[in-house]
């Protein structure tokens, strides 16, 4: 098989990048995702750094092929990182992309970047070991408000992910007392000429299937009013959450056929807050 460098930041790191297999092959290596064609996980370097390192593979012949008409994994994650990067959107930092072909066909790409050091994923942050952390409204909803104005800014910006949820959303206290917060999946991202409000929907309800499995209604409510900047008026309000519930069930029922999506009736009945409600805000 052919090596191909795609992507250096510094000389060093060609070094690394072609040997990201045997990276990968080293016991010291500590796998954090094993799906299908993917593979990734951190090492420990020699200067004592750790990184991430993550494997896509071609899941067939064909796609293979086509490949210099479809980018692969890393390129496109080397993409995504540049296009971050312009917009001032936290990420991990690429440190080295590269590829494997045979006969012209990719048979594998690597990325190997920056290891989040005291992140976590959304959900595991907002709530702690034990769920602990979690009994804390106040800190919740603090979190989710810095989540949401990120999410905004990703928008703003012209940028639209495919995958957006809490597993691509990475947590960690910052020095002043707030919040870091820090997107993954870099291949995903994409820059558009305008992010419509149907796409923005799109990312907001894939985020709250995967948020809503420790979210009350009223905080994933709070969520979407700082995502908007506030909370519209009462008839504006009812018109984008009836919106974002039609969605919701339609993408429900696509992954679920035989389910009526009552995790979508769950969202809100109303967007007038209850006691309830009020008392976790």
């Amino acid at each position: 098989m052919r090596m191909h460098v795609l992507y250096a930041r510094e000389p060093r790191w060609r070094q690394f990048a072609e040997r990201a297999e045997d990276l990968i092959a080293d016991p010291a290596f500590r796998a954090v995702k094993s799906e299908g064609r993917t593979l990734a996980g951190i090492i420990e370097l020699p200067d004592g750094n750790p990184v991430f390192i993550k494997k896509s593979q071609s899941d067939s012949w064909l796609r293979g092929i086509v490949t210099p008409i479809i980018p692969s994994s890393a390129a496109r994650a080397v993409a995504g990182a540049a296009m971050l990067e312009e917009a001032g959107i936290a990420h991990p930092r690429p440190l080295a992309a590269m590829e494997l072909r045979s006969r012209g066909a990719l048979r594998a790409s690597y990325l190997i970047s920056e290891a989040i050091v005291g992140g976590d994923t959304l959900s595991r942050f907002a709530l702690g070991p034990g769920g602990v952390k979690g009994r804390d409204a106040r800190r919740r909803r603090r979190i989710l408000d810095t989540v949401a104005r990120q999410v905004r800014r990703i928008h703003d910006a012209r940028l639209y992910t495919r995958d957006l949820q809490e597993t691509n959303v990475m947590v960690a206290d910052d020095e002043d007392g707030g919040f870091l917060v820090w997107f993954l999946d870099l291949e995903d991202f994409r820059r558009v000429r305008r992010v419509d409000w149907a796409h923005r929907m799109r990312n907001l309800v894939h985020l709250d299937r995967s948020i809503g499995r420790f979210l009350c209604r009223a905080a994933r409510l709070a969520f979407l009013y700082a995502y908007l900047g506030g909370r519209p008026q009462r008839a504006e309000a009812r018109r984008l959450v009836a919106q974002i519930l039609a969605l919701r069930a339609r993408i429900d029922r696509r992954h679920s056929p035989r389910q009526t999506a009552p995790a979508a009736a769950a969202f809100t009945k109303s967007s007038a807050p209850s006691r309830t409600e009020k008392a976790h805000g």
